[in-house]
């Protein structure tokens, strides 16, 4: 994992592995220098502008580049194939934006609730219930995570409903 993914994981008292869930040791953690290595000498180019950037720095680069930016406001919005005559469900929750779970701020879409809570809340100790969890129809919404900032980060940092 990279530094910055496991750092939380590495900030609560009794880590989980963010990949199997089970208790680890921090002071077995290795860094892979040799992948830091690779990262850091292997050069690709930017989807939005070409320009050849360090795999290790392609992240930062992308969600600065103008290009890239100009090109996801071009993406085309969804649009039915075909319409439909079925009423729209009224009682359907509202799966594509949350409530903070410790101090109520709204509007949050998946990745702003973990940046969210990452930038307000590292150090609050308090159990919450996950609301992303919550709004799916298996949630259960009165289970409180008793790491809920490295659930989100673990759980919740990529939304496959955005990527799709």
């Amino acid at each position: 994992f990279c530094g910055e993914c496991l750092q939380p994981c590495l900030q609560v008292p009794s880590p989980l592995c963010p990949l199997c869930r089970m208790p680890f040791d921090p002071k077995k953690v290795e860094k892979a220098s040799s992948v830091e290595k690779q990262l850091s000498s292997y050069k690709a180019p930017c989807r939005g502008c070409s320009k050849k950037v360090t795999l290790a720095k392609m992240r930062s680069h992308v969600s600065s580049c103008a290009k890239v930016q100009e090109q996801m406001a071009n993406c085309p919005k969804f649009v039915p194939v075909v319409p439909t005559s079925q009423p729209i469900p009224s009682n359907i929750p509202n799966r594509s934006t949350f409530v903070c779970p410790y101090c109520g701020a709204r509007n949050l879409d998946q990745q702003e609730l973990v940046k969210h809570c990452m930038e307000n809340h590292r150090n609050d100790p308090n159990k919450v219930v996950c609301p992303v969890c919550s709004a799916m129809p298996w949630g259960d919404p009165s289970y409180k995570s008793a790491n809920f900032l490295q659930h989100l980060l673990h759980r919740h940092k990529f939304s496959y409903d955005t990527f799709v």
